[in-house]
């Protein structure tokens, strides 16, 4: 084959390596035609290779996925001594699991020197040898062997080396490779289980669009449970009310408000079955999961939900102790600092500080080494926290909260968790539109590139509700540029929480409402184009709307920040009578100061 053919092979690899997703992967390979033959498939997993012996293991990965998922790898590859590798250790693993009777540490071992090939070149040859060796065996062997491929499925599910995406789709594809013998009617009850196991691999997949994984979970999820009843298996069900709760507490797609009472709905049908001295285990894992469920309930009053989360996350540490589950424990600590990060009730500033000191216990526990995706969950938040921290010098605070988000992306990377990666983005953009030290107009061209990267992912199509939260950051940080034209700024900062409005309405988002209301307030108090006086209006009535929500009970902090600004726009009022202005703007500030107090906010 000629030079110029290898390099151009070697040009196209490096472009396809280089895409940001799936859809510019495609548009490369659909425009280089041309190219695609065995010989780029070959050069493809000699690359592959030589990033595995340089510790590439993402990009191998990621080039072992194009090849096979893209491509077609055995669509246009003639046998050879890599398919024959891989088609050895398949075999291998497969006898191994038969024999230890999916013996978890007989198998892993087994996978441990092999992770080079846990990619998705396995799992299309696990589909295409299983699938023909299945069709051709007997009943009572075909059944067999698919019980070794299921077996098989729910170890690498598992596994914790390798890439977790491609140990996702091999998973994926042995159970589908075993649905073709466990059929509903002929194995009803292994049909129902391969369907659960599929469920929590979609709930875990990493690849494809998440919002459609959570759809294909529960979707699985439900066929299993028209045979898995509360009646015939209530143990099972109720795990599997658990599983499905958790689902629609990510679930991106519906309404966030309702399906955030689905999952709080499905845990307390699961506690029926799942009591304290039964599985406590078990139990204390619904109360987590109640936990998270009520910190982020959008129904209900804020104050009592961020309680109830409390309650439930210290129900929770009746079982799990440091000593007996010290992940399970440290998870806890986790989820209570992220309630008291929120909490409404109490004085803000220790609130924190107690959120604060959650993570950090959280971190005796959640390492690097050990935990790389939670440890970098907890780095995240712990930016949230100093990035609203009261105590401690605020200049300091912030900039701790940017390295915290900073040290996230050492695991959140675009390619291993794209949406962790975006939410990231968009947390460094608060940072940076918040940041004292440094240029102040550089910082919030910083703040906006971040918030622009995290649109990458935070599609109005995927994501509505964080697309539509990401408009409202890049509102604020347009609403107080200082590059570009001011008139300009505050125009386009209008028209992003306009956007935003198109997504948090009063009924889904009150909350966001709310504080959109408010800042569409302050945006036309500072408006430059239009009638002043018009837009003084505007700003009245946007933060009257925002009261709605913002009462006095259930948010007082919001409700006197309001009340201030009212009476700041009171103030400068052109319209209605000078003096009565006058004295409507010293009541709104007097009421504010019922709140804000020189103790609680000097």
């Amino acid at each position: 084959m000629n030079e110029q053919r290898q390099q151009d092979y070697f040009n196209l690899i490096q472009s396809l390596l280089n895409c940001r997703s799936d859809d510019e992967v495609q548009e490369i390979l659909v425009a280089s035609q041309d190219l695609i033959d065995a010989g780029l498939v070959q050069k493809m997993l000699e690359m592959a290779n030589n990033l595995l012996k340089q510790g590439e293991l993402d990009q191998a990965n990621r080039l072992m996925n194009i090849a096979g998922q893209q491509i077609g790898v055995y669509s246009k590859l003639s046998s050879t001594a890599t398919e024959k590798e891989y088609l050895d250790f398949l075999e291998q693993v497969l006898k191994v699991t038969a024999d230890s009777r999916g013996d978890a540490q007989v198998v892993y071992p087994l996978l441990v020197n092999n992770t080079d090939k846990l990619n998705s070149v396995l799992a299309e040859i696990l589909r295409r040898w299983g699938t023909n060796r299945l069709r051709e065996a007997e009943a009572n062997v075909a059944k067999s062997i698919a019980g070794v491929i299921a077996n098989f499925a729910n170890l690498i599910a598992q596994f914790p080396l390798g890439n977790k995406a491609s140990n996702i789709e091999i998973a994926i594809t042995g159970y589908e490779v075993a649905l073709t013998v466990y059929t509903q009617q002929s194995f009803p009850v292994d049909w129902a289980m391969a369907q659960n196991n599929l469920a929590a691999a979609y709930s875990n997949r990493i690849r494809g669009e998440r919002a459609q994984n959570l759809e294909q979970a529960i979707a699985y999820y439900q066929q299993a449970l028209s045979v898995i009843t509360f009646d015939a298996f209530p143990v099972d069900w109720a795990m599997m009310q658990i599983d499905l709760g958790e689902d629609y507490s990510n679930r991106i797609r519906g309404e966030r408000a309702q399906n955030l009472e689905q999952a709080i709905a499905y845990y307390q049908q699961a506690l029926s079955v799942i009591t304290f001295d039964a599985f406590p285990v078990d139990w204390a894992r619904t109360q987590n999961n109640l936990a998270a469920a009520y910190n982020n309930r959008i129904r209900g009053e804020r104050t009592q939900n961020l309680e109830q989360a409390i309650a439930y996350c210290q129900d929770a540490l009746k079982v799990y102790t440091f000593d007996a589950f010290s992940y399970n424990w440290a998870r806890t600590q986790h989820d209570l600092a992220a309630a008291y990060s929120n909490r409404i009730r109490g004085e803000r500033a220790q609130n924190l500080e107690q959120a604060i000191a959650y993570y950090q216990q959280a971190l005796s526990v959640i390492t690097f080494d050990a935990f790389p995706y939670d440890w970098a969950r907890t780095q995240n938040n712990l930016g949230l926290a100093y990035r609203n921290r009261i105590r401690g010098e605020r200049a300091q605070n912030l900039e701790q909260a940017i390295a915290y988000h900073q040290d996230a992306l050492e695991v959140y990377t675009f390619d291993a968790f794209p949406v962790d990666w975006a939410r990231t983005q968009n947390n460094l953009g608060l940072a940076y539109s918040d940041r004292i030290r440094g240029e102040r107009a550089q910082n919030l061209e910083q703040a906006i590139a971040y918030h622009q990267y995290a649109l990458e992912v935070y599609t109005f199509d995927a994501f509505p509700y964080d697309w539509a939260r990401t408009q409202h950051n890049l509102a604020a940080a347009y609403n107080n540029r200082i590059r570009g034209e001011r008139a300009q700024n505050l125009e386009q900062a209008i028209a992003y929480y306009q956007q935003t409005l198109s997504v948090i309405t009063f009924d889904a988002f009150p909350v966001d409402w709310a504080r959109t209301q408010h800042n569409l307030a302050a945006a036309y108090n500072n408006r430059i184009r239009g009638e002043r006086a018009q837009n003084l209006e505007q700003a009245i009535a946007y933060y009257q709307q925002s009261l709605k929500v913002y009462t006095f009970d259930a948010f007082p902090v919001d409700w006197a920040r309001t009340q201030s600004n009212l009476g700041i726009a009171y103030s400068n009022r052109i319209r209605g009578e000078r003096a009565q202005n006058l004295e409507q703007a010293i009541a709104y500030c007097q009421q504010a100061l019922s709140v804000i107090t020189f103790d609680a906010f000097p």
